[in-house]
């Protein structure tokens, strides 16, 4: 878990990280150069949840290198569907990163939202249901590396 008290708005307690994958974390269904290392630096700190439709069919591969088990979303009503597993996880306690439009609601439900800038395109639907924007998935998953620097941007 990750404690935060962020001024202006209270004490934050981060249990579960929840990520799209194909344009979040992968790029033509291959992962982002980077991402392995984080992830596993993470996995001491929080549960870590990996939503895909499997665009690219690959997913199976980005699995075995994570050394974790996605959730496939079935095709049509995605965002809900999204939206759905950050509540049923307890929404209080998820980090929600995303960058399609799939993934607006998600960001919107979870208690920290952060869209990610991606060569893949951003929807401004997702950007404008974040808390925060970062220019790639590797800065958002430093955050949790560097977490004052998430007190800085979200103190009001």
């Amino acid at each position: 878990m990750i404690e935060l008290t962020i001024p202006g708005q209270g004490v934050l307690n981060l249990q579960h990280l929840v990520m799209d994958v194909n344009g979040t974390l992968a790029l033509d269904g291959i992962l982002i150069e980077g991402v392995q290392r984080r992830i596993a630096v993470l996995r001491d700190r929080l549960q870590i949840h990996l939503l895909t439709a499997d665009t690219h069919g690959g997913q199976a591969i980005i699995d075995k290198q994570l050394n974790l088990q996605a959730i496939r979303i079935q095709p049509g009503n995605e965002a809900a569907q999204k939206a759905t597993y950050v509540r049923n996880l307890g929404n209080k306690n998820v980090i929600a990163i995303g960058q399609g439009s799939n993934d607006a609601l998600m960001l919107k439900e979870a208690v920290l939202g952060i869209c990610v800038m991606s060569t893949e395109g951003l929807s401004t639907e997702t950007m404008l249901a974040a808390d925060l924007l970062m220019p790639n998935i590797i800065s958002a998953l430093d955050l949790f590396d560097k977490p004052l620097r998430l007190i800085a941007s979200l103190r009001k």
